[in-house]
């Protein structure tokens, strides 16, 4: 049988064993260059930490096509996948694959505490690139096999900044940069020299009858190891 992303995502998770730094990621022409990645690297400070992809395109020129409502909203994402442990950022310990993303998405606002393109309305920022913590897990009703993994806030461990969506998203305020074919973010997380990590552009999508699974990776553009085994580490870099 052929395995499913989502398998091969946590045996390279688990397994660990692969010793690159940045991860290169020949073009195909068959995607969306928006969304064909090139090369993938993170570094860190000591305090923080930076990741970074190229792609063969302008990052960000392409977003989701607006549905008018959140029930079937797509998600276009930037995402590392991570061997962070998810308690790292304020989730449960072990509950799946810490991921950072930079989203977008025209149909809802998931980061209330946040006003992104500054018009004095904190709630109506969606369709603007902004960024998450995110906890993938396995979920076979999903296209690419993958989900933001549900959870029950108030039961469920979430970080303080988390909007209290029925699943392990964070909305944590980092402004990430689209800037010509580079797509990046820097984030507050210490000690993370030699983490694992991949990189991957992917559309996800809101479960029409917004039950579980709520939040769906449901189609990857591409998946710059090729085979989503996290050969990336993160590289130290003097202050």
């Amino acid at each position: 049988m052929k395995p499913t992303i989502a398998t091969v995502l946590i045996a390279g998770f688990v397994a660990n064993t692969v010793s690159a730094h940045e991860i290169l990621s020949p073009v195909d022409s068959s995607k969306a260059a928006a969304f064909d990645i090139t090369k993938a690297g993170a570094t860190t400070d000591g305090r923080l930490t930076t990741f970074a992809m190229e792609l063969v395109g302008t990052a960000g020129s392409i977003k989701p096509t607006p549905v008018g409502q959140l029930a079937g909203a797509k998600v276009e994402s930037y995402v590392w996948p991570t061997s962070l442990d998810p308690e790292v950022v304020g989730f449960d310990k072990a509950s799946g694959i810490l991921s950072l993303a930079i989203t977008a998405h025209p149909d809802f606002d998931d980061t209330p505490l946040f006003d992104e393109d500054q018009d004095g309305d904190p709630a109506n920022d969606g369709a603007d690139w902004h960024s998450h913590w995110v906890v993938l897990v396995e979920d076979a009703a999903c296209g690419a096999g993958l989900k933001v993994r549900d959870v029950s806030p108030g039961v469920d461990l979430l970080p303080a900044t988390a909007p209290y969506l029925p699943i392990a998203l964070d909305s944590p305020g980092m402004s990430p940069t689209l800037d010509g074919r580079t797509a990046k973010i820097t984030v507050p997380v210490s000690d993370t020299e030699n983490v694992s990590f991949d990189a991957v552009t992917a559309e996800l999508q809101v479960n029409e009858k917004t039950e579980v699974p709520l939040l769906c990776v449901t189609g990857v553009h591409d998946v710059a190891s090729g085979n989503l085994s996290l050969p990336g580490r993160v590289t130290a870099v003097e202050p």
